[in-house]
């Protein structure tokens, strides 16, 4: 594999995906290569807790328009890459919503980042179970600040933003893809 995609997903209130954010990345740099930005209609006028970051900082979709279109979109998209891989954080959620792309291996990049053993800035005093795991703060921008040590960070909640976001997670937890073994859902 020399190319993986971190896939994000925005629902509405009625748990539809309305949003869709996806980025390519290099399998041994990290390094963001391209992305694809879907805004899924009727959908997005449903209303959901993030509905206000869809058009966040100006940020436009490639694609704005019902949701068959975009996901045979995003099929080309994966595979004009070559990619056979998605990873998501907590990858469960995004992997139940996009049952078109579940031929696709699936990854989750929070059974890395919540763990003692794969993420070494959770601090000693940190409340784990004897698993290693956090018992808390283990979202995107919990960690995130955590890897970054930036406190200021906060995670945006527009599905491309948030995808970029976790894309740096796993640059920043500094783990080679194939580590994610651990990680593989479905």
């Amino acid at each position: 594999m020399s190319r993986f995609a971190v896939i994000d997903t925005e629902t509405t209130w009625g748990d539809d995906v309305m949003s869709i954010g996806t980025v390519i990345a290099d399998a041994e740099t990290f390094e963001l290569l391209d992305r694809r930005y879907y805004i899924l209609t009727p959908f997005k006028s449903h209303g959901g807790m993030y509905s206000h970051a869809l058009y966040a900082s100006g940020i436009q979709p490639d694609l704005e328009g019902p949701r068959e279109t975009a996901m045979s979109e995003l099929g080309r998209f994966l595979a004009g890459h070559d990619v056979a891989t998605i990873f998501a954080y907590n990858a469960a959620f995004d992997h139940r919503h996009l049952p078109e792309l579940s031929h696709l291996a699936w990854y989750d990049i929070m059974r890395m980042a919540a763990y003692r053993q794969h993420n070494p800035k959770i601090p000693h005093c940190a409340d784990c179970y004897g698993t290693g795991r956090l018992k808390r703060g283990y979202g995107v921008e919990s960690i995130y600040r955590m890897l970054s040590e930036d406190p200021r960070y906060c995670e945006l909640h527009n599905a491309l933003t948030d995808a970029i976001d976790e894309l740096e997670i796993m640059r920043m937890l500094n783990h080679e893809v194939g580590s994610y073994a651990l990680a593989r859902i479905g």
